[in-house]
């Protein structure tokens, strides 16, 4: 029997260095997850209302806690459930967060690839004198080792250090400015996804901390979801900011994303 999906809420956003807002998100996805407004189906065919397929792991106690104690909760935690068979899928939070969910799957999937969807490469070597910031997470990755291959995705903001950054790690940069290879992405070996709102534009994202206008609608977004080549092995969604979000419209899109990110984790599963 395959395994099931742990959906696990991170509620930080001591590492952000803008607003804070994003410790709440995890909650707010949830709702929007369950609103009857829509139903528990994925768009590839998968009835989420059966609870064989996944469970809600709750939320990892991280309020008021930063650096090097919430990274080893976060990592424990993910590592745990892997270890248990599941494939996890986390709701953050700012992107801090990705570094120890990433760092765990790493250890677990030898080989791991990264596909990253974002407005900023995160690449920073120290924000705001905070080497583990949410935009220093991808820096701190590529120099474990663990990373096989970092992709990334709707990139609109790189500046010179970060592209220097980039060419030190060879990451491989889809920038927004030029999406035309985006459907050739091929990966050899497992995958993991991490999604920021931010990388949507924020007509279909008003609720994030960082607003970069030009970005990707949510259909693109679910198009690289459903069709990228490769196995999906653990993802996660960030940086909603519950505190910008009218209407919740933006906790909603998160939603319809997580959704479709489970339907892709359980299909992967089946795959050879």
């Amino acid at each position: 029997m395959p395994s099931s999906i742990k959906l696990l809420g991170l509620p930080q956003d001591n590492n952000s260095t803008y607003l804070a807002g994003p410790e709440w998100a995890p909650n707010r996805i949830r709702e929007g997850f369950h609103c009857e407004s829509a139903n528990p189906w994925t768009e590839t065919g998968y009835d989420l209302s059966d609870n064989t397929l996944w469970q809600d792991a709750g939320d990892l106690p991280l309020q008021g806690k930063s650096g090097q104690e919430a990274h080893d909760m976060i990592h424990s935690a993910v590592s745990d459930l892997i270890a248990q068979g599941h494939r996890v899928l986390s709701l953050g939070g700012d992107h801090s967060v990705a570094f120890p969910v990433i760092a765990a799957h790493a250890q677990a999937y030898p080989g791991l690839n990264v596909l990253h969807i974002d407005a900023h490469p995160d690449l920073y070597d120290n924000m705001q004198n905070n080497p583990f910031s949410h935009a220093s997470p991808f820096a701190r990755l590529m120099e474990t080792g663990a990373v096989k291959r970092l992709v990334q995705v709707g990139i609109r903001t790189l500046n010179g250090h970060q592209r220097a950054q980039a060419e030190k790690f060879g990451v491989e940069i889809h920038e927004m400015r030029d999406l035309s290879r985006v459907d050739q992405i091929i990966f050899d070996g497992p995958v993991y996804l991490s999604f920021d709102l931010d990388a949507l534009d924020p007509a279909f994202a008003p609720g994030v901390s960082h607003y970069e206008p030009g970005g990707l609608s949510t259909r693109q977004v679910l198009d690289i979801v459903h069709h990228f080549k490769g196995k999906l092995v653990g993802a996660d969604v960030v940086e909603l900011n519950p505190h910008r979000d009218p209407g919740n419209i933006t906790a909603m899109v998160a939603a319809k994303i997580t959704k479709e990110l489970m339907g892709r984790l359980i299909a992967d599963q089946y795959s050879p």
